[in-house]
């Protein structure tokens, strides 16, 4: 006779598996607590302090004893003259960082895969590597020295006849080197994902294909795209649930108030009325507004993949 499954048995079951792994394979779980401690103190431990978004929050009285005022803030920042402005240059720059930044690391790591000889293969990946090393605070003063009115691009300008401007000045400008100079700080360190994606593809499947009489171009198509499908779906899900993530750090060393209707976004405002004007629960608030839209936006990103690409993250 068949015996019926028993709901608490298949739970003491699972809890039984679970330590018989954890006796068998402690040293794994042993190297695991650090990172289970780090994401505890530093992520999950400070969002009791959310607690202050809706709160009038004075450092002197602590969160227990400010004044609790709803959704005051969320309402003052919607309604505010800066919300459209910053919502805007947030979705705009992002959306240009997606568009522009996303594909050429990929094909970057196409291209360097291609490359046969091997000496110059690790050359090129190397070299490419390095400008994410830098450090933010030492790029962003390059970029402000090489696009002043006497700075090297506008040397390089001058040699071909154009006027010499300061380029972190004009409107037009300020979005291209702010999402160039990015393109260019991370294109070599995010090829690493595909080009390990890339090793593990079979030789065979290339030479079948060569057989066949597909050229290199088409080998690209029908075998090397293939590979990397999985891995770009679930990099572009990622990168859709930050579209409204852009940190503050890079837009205060580069915004000036000449560029201020193009460059301020929602990270760089909640930096000036948080910490300038010591407003610590409206920046709560905002980021608070700016992190249930990116969940939204991961989420729905995730459903979509899930059910056309047939990848996601969960």
């Amino acid at each position: 006779m068949a015996q019926t499954s028993i709901p608490g048995h298949r739970k003491r079951s699972i809890w039984y598996r679970l330590r018989q792994d954890m006796r068998q394979n402690y040293q794994v779980y042993l190297m695991w607590l650090p990172v289970l401690a780090f994401y505890l103190v530093f992520k999950y431990a400070p969002m009791g302090g959310l607690a202050i978004a809706f709160q009038n929050y004075k450092p002197l009285k602590g969160i227990m004893g400010s004044k609790w005022v709803g959704f005051e803030h969320f309402v003052d920042f919607l309604t505010g003259p800066y919300a459209w402005r910053t919502i805007r240059n947030t979705l705009v720059i992002n959306f240009y960082q997606l568009i522009f930044g996303f594909p050429i690391p990929i094909i970057f790591a196409i291209l360097v895969n291609e490359i046969k000889c091997r000496p110059y293969q690790r050359t090129v990946q190397t070299i490419s590597y390095m400008p994410h090393f830098i450090s933010m605070v030492v790029m962003c003063g390059m970029i402000s020295d090489f696009s002043a009115s006497m700075g090297l691009f506008n040397t390089i300008g001058q040699a071909f006849g154009a006027p010499r401007i300061s380029f972190l000045s004009e409107d037009e400008y300020y979005r291209f080197i702010y999402v160039g100079s990015g393109i260019w700080k991370q294109m070599g360190w995010s090829s690493i994902l595909y080009l390990s994606t890339l090793s593990g593809v079979d030789p065979a499947l290339h030479e079948a294909a060569a057989i066949d009489g597909a050229g290199r171009f088409r080998r690209v198509i029908h075998v090397t795209m293939p590979a990397l499908i999985p891995i770009i779906a679930v990099q572009l899900i990622m990168r859709i649930g930050h579209i409204m993530g852009e940190g503050h750090q890079k837009t205060i060393l580069l915004y000036n108030d000449s560029v201020m209707e193009v460059a301020d976004i929602v990270s760089s405002y909640v930096y000036r009325r948080g910490f300038k004007q010591n407003d610590y629960s409206f920046g709560a608030a905002v980021d608070l507004f700016n992190s249930i839209v990116n969940i939204i936006v991961l989420c729905s990103a995730n459903y979509f993949s899930k059910h056309v690409v047939k990848e996601s993250l969960w």
